[in-house]
């Protein structure tokens, strides 16, 4: 998907980029891959396959749910800045906090927002486990995305805890997101979810399935959870 696609694709969905917008696009893929030759951001660095995997596939949470206003986001395990920058851009008036264990990763990440002029953006370096428990966190987003971070029932104790009441956790998943949706039920249910909706498509181009699953937070997190660092993926709620 070459630049001109991208901006087509966006436009076709109502999202219509603004030569800023387009610019900031083409400016993340410069830095990326001046970064990534210094260290592993990503092994997608073609400039087609960057506008298709990277940023047209974090955009298209945004067919399916309305950033379109002042949302507070948090993003778990954005590595290079999965969905949430690419969301950012395309939708400039919401609030983003991205938390990741890797201290290089957030040093890329506020280097990009500082090239890129992003308002509204913070970076923190923890792991979701702890982060889960600040008080200052804890329960307090509007959203909550992670994109490809873990199988569900794992995802779910580390982005549910810091979803707050009405508040939603956006999973963005490849193929097979059917099955680990299933099989994360019951951590949903346990940790204070409900799945509202759930989209299946496919990506343009190279056609590979794309599952986007909105989790609806309907009651509190018990205060257990998230267990400590590592223990979520070493035991998943099952």
């Amino acid at each position: 998907m070459n630049k001109e696609q991208f901006i087509t694709s966006l436009a076709e969905k109502g999202i219509a980029l603004t030569p800023l917008q387009v610019q900031q696009y083409e400016s993340y893929y410069e830095t990326l891959v001046e970064w990534n030759e210094k260290m592993n951001l990503t092994a997608i660095t073609e400039k087609e396959d960057v506008y298709l995997k990277h940023f047209f596939d974090s955009v298209t949470a945004g067919f399916y749910y309305d950033f379109n206003r002042p949302l507070k986001i948090c993003d778990v395990g954005a590595g290079a800045g999965f969905p949430s920058i690419p969301i950012k851009i395309a939708f400039p008036t919401i609030k983003v906090t991205i938390v990741d264990s890797l201290n290089k990763r957030i040093n890329f990440l506020q280097h990009l927002a500082d090239g890129l002029k992003l308002e509204n953006v913070q970076f923190i370096h923890d792991r979701a486990e702890t982060f889960g428990h600040l008080p200052e966190h804890r329960e307090s987003y509007d959203v909550v995305t992670a994109r490809a971070v873990a199988r569900m029932s794992v995802l779910s104790e580390l982005c549910l805890p810091l979803v707050k009441k009405g508040g939603v956790f956006i999973a963005m998943k490849g193929a097979g997101g059917g099955e680990e949706l299933q099989a994360g039920n019951k951590a949903i249910s346990l940790l204070g979810g409900q799945v509202k909706e759930s989209y299946s498509f496919t990506l343009p181009v190279e056609e590979s399935e794309r599952n986007i699953y909105i989790i609806e937070k309907v009651k509190s997190t018990p205060k257990k959870y998230p267990r400590k660092p590592g223990t979520p993926n070493r035991s998943p709620i099952e």
